[in-house]
């Protein structure tokens, strides 16, 4: 496959958020998201709620996607959408429509993989005003962004996910340590929950985690072998805990949230940086990146940062427009797949699990 210049369409509807990038080579020309608040009601992603918006949201989602990048259909070289993993009825609607788009426009179909997307989101380029200096390398020609240079360690952290990822090359990862049970990011969820946040009350339990002290409460660190992880031990721990302390003292969370926030999180935090120390000691490897919606939490970032300067690591952290569900990290992933020319037919199908290796 040619390396000429070209431009992608790509669409990301894995869950509750509809997103439509635009990628001209490696550069993000549109990112746009349609999110969907009606699930803050049900406390959790309601799949059917959430397959009807993407029907509602797509096609503005889409053309805003194309106008803000200043390009016409006929400028699109391919269109790139999530195959899975995710809520069935949500990928569904993202990839009927890019199979029609792709059928109309006769433009090749790239069927992406969601959790490549997360590793590979470190691969954009960004506009320069918007990164900070460190985020920068100076080369013979213009200044670039620092990437991860292959082999590297991706831990990537979500509400449905938590996996050590062992990344060989653009196309070629291997998953070497993944959770036994639930996701990280569901601990922060129903942890926020039984503190008394809305969904999704990861945000919320960052947010006040900043003015608590994380060694307040001290949580069972679930053990498991090899480099994987288990969160479902925690969950129970944080529940007994709090519902032994609220029977002596009906006012104990409100008196003790920030505290019970920080030590919640410190705990997740500390569970996915042991792991990492081990994995990279194990393995010689000192390149290092996050990605996922947890990724975005600032403890988890502040605290790979501080293990990076002491362990030597090369740290990689996305920006937070990128650690979430989002279309650019598809485009990216589906750029890649172009050059290599792993195109996808009409017979495609969305699909809720994929293995992860091609």
């Amino acid at each position: 496959m040619s390396q000429k210049e070209h431009i992608i369409l790509a669409i990301e509807s894995s869950c509750d958020d509809t997103s439509a990038a635009i990628l001209k080579n490696e550069s993000i020309l549109s990112n746009l998201i349609a999110g969907q608040d009606i699930h803050r009601l049900y406390g959790g992603v309601v799949p059917e709620l959430a397959s009807r918006a993407h029907l509602q949201n797509i096609l503005p989602v889409v053309d805003a996607a194309i106008e803000k990048a200043g390009v016409q259909l006929s400028d699109i070289d391919a269109v790139a959408f999530t195959k899975g993993p995710g809520l069935l009825g949500s990928l569904v609607v993202g990839t009927s429509f890019a199979k029609s788009l792709s059928l109309a426009l006769n433009i090749p179909l790239i069927d992406v993989n969601h959790m490549y997307g997360h590793v590979l989101a470190h691969f954009i380029d960004d506009d320069e005003e918007e990164m900070k200096c460190s985020d920068w390398v100076l080369t013979d020609g213009p200044i670039k962004k620092k990437k991860p240079k292959f082999p590297f360690i991706c831990l990537t952290v979500s509400g449905g996910h938590t996996q050590v990822v062992l990344v060989k090359s653009h196309l070629d990862m291997e998953i070497i340590g993944a959770t036994k049970d639930d996701a990280a990011g569901e601990a922060f969820d129903k942890a926020a929950k039984m503190l008394g946040f809305e969904y999704p009350g990861g945000p919320s339990v960052d947010k006040h985690a900043k003015d608590g002290d994380p060694l307040k409460f001290k949580f069972t660190r679930p053990k498991v072998g090899g480099y994987d992880f288990s969160f479902s031990g925690l969950k129970t721990g944080i529940l007994y805990f709090l519902q032994k302390e609220v029977k002596a003292n009906p006012n104990f969370i409100k008196e003790n949230l920030n505290d019970l926030c920080a030590s919640i999180q410190f705990t997740i935090v500390d569970i996915l940086i042991r792991q990492l120390k081990t994995v990279t000691k194990d393995l010689g490897i000192k390149e290092v990146a996050i990605a996922g919606g947890v990724s975005a939490n600032s403890g988890l970032r502040k605290a790979l940062q501080e293990t990076g300067a002491n362990k030597g690591w090369n740290v990689y952290i996305p920006r937070f427009e990128y650690c979430t569900d989002n279309a650019a990290m598809i485009a990216i992933t589906g750029k890649f797949m172009y050059e290599k020319g792993l195109f996808a037919d009409q017979t495609v199908t969305a699909a809720a699990r994929v293995p992860f290796a091609r």
